[in-house]
């Protein structure tokens, strides 16, 4: 077991990836010489090469067409948008290529293309750099969209997207990059969780909270504070955002008889929604309240003074329990 940071867990991760496969290539601006901003690539240029680890221009749309021409010869591209709010420019090559063309060739063309994005808010940056985009993507079909929420599941899941043959969104929570926990790198493929399950990270009885990727520790101390005042919260990590671990999600909703569901996103068309609707269809008898949504507001994201504001916090999360125990 080895104590790591999330940021350095996701390295050691792409590290044991390009060990591997020498097909793994690691690809974004600033990523070699720099390390990136967030220091996640840090020393992997330096030991597998500029030809492995190739800091690209100032252009996001250039580097996923790219890396989708790498994967057609053969290739693992692992692509770093450096901030969640840009994106956009490469929205283009993600939803009009990267996710169309395996169905488009009939299945006969793969394109394992791994796009990391850091998401969310929290580190007192502005507007385009604290974006929370996982919706636009998972009402993409034909991409795998995935949150990683702790230092353990950062290490397995990107090892896992990288060798999945499907385009896969890797969203990090860069305000989590800095926290630690004890990782096992030790442990073979076998037995880390499958890919597209979603994990209990805290048993309870009397009501289920759904959250990912930053979120996740939030509701954790939601749940803590909440047991004080007597009630039991199970909190659902959900990792697998497109597919949804529906039978798991059910299973917990089924037990406890309420849901409420976090994300640091607008609450309006946020992927709560889906979430929301498909827990009421499949345990709409079981419900003893509405399914809840925690989460941003319907505004663009604001200045660093005022994103404690924006950001959903304990007491947020709190008050949509006592909401939810109030019917």
């Amino acid at each position: 077991m080895s104590t790591l940071t999330l940021a350095k867990a996701l390295n050691e991760g792409m590290r044991k990836a390009m060990e591997d496969d020498p097909k793994v290539l690691i690809m974004g601006e600033d990523v070699g010489k720099l390390g990136g901003v967030f220091r996640v690539t840090d020393g992997l240029q330096k030991d597998f090469g500029e030809q492995r680890v190739i800091d690209t221009p100032l252009a996001e749309s250039g580097i996923i067409g790219t890396a989708i021409g790498l994967a057609l010869r053969g290739y693992r591209p692992v692509c770093e948008i450096q901030f969640d709010g840009f994106v956009f420019p490469a929205a283009d090559q993600i939803i009009t290529q990267l996710a169309k063309m395996p169905l488009r060739s009939l299945g006969k063309v793969r394109l394992p293309v791994v796009v990391r994005i850091p998401c969310g808010g929290g580190i007192g940056a502005v507007e385009h750099h604290s974006e929370s985009p996982e919706a636009y993507f998972t009402h993409t079909s034909g991409l795998r969209v995935v949150a990683c929420s702790n230092p353990a599941d950062a290490y397995t899941m990107i090892q896992q997207a990288i060798r999945c043959d499907d385009p896969v969104v890797f969203f990090e929570p860069k305000r989590r990059y800095w926290e630690k926990a004890e990782v096992d790198t030790s442990a073979e493929p076998a037995g880390w969780p499958p890919f597209d399950q979603a994990q209990v990270v805290r048993q309870g009885t009397d009501l289920t909270v759904l959250a990912y990727g930053p979120m996740v520790k939030t509701c954790l101390e939601a749940a803590a504070a909440a047991e004080e005042d007597g009630r039991s919260l199970e909190v659902v990590d959900l990792r697998s955002l497109n597919p949804l671990d529906v039978a798991r999600v059910t299973e917990s909703v089924r037990k406890t008889g309420r849901c409420i569901v976090v994300h640091e996103a607008p609450v309006y068309n946020g992927f709560g929604a889906e979430v929301a609707a498909r827990v009421t269809e499949t345990c709409f008898y079981n419900l003893e309240a509405p399914v809840l949504r925690v989460g941003g507001p319907s505004t663009p994201y604001p200045p660093s003074r005022l994103e404690d504001h924006y950001l959903p916090d304990l007491d947020r999360v709190l008050d949509a329990v006592d909401r939810a125990f109030a019917f």
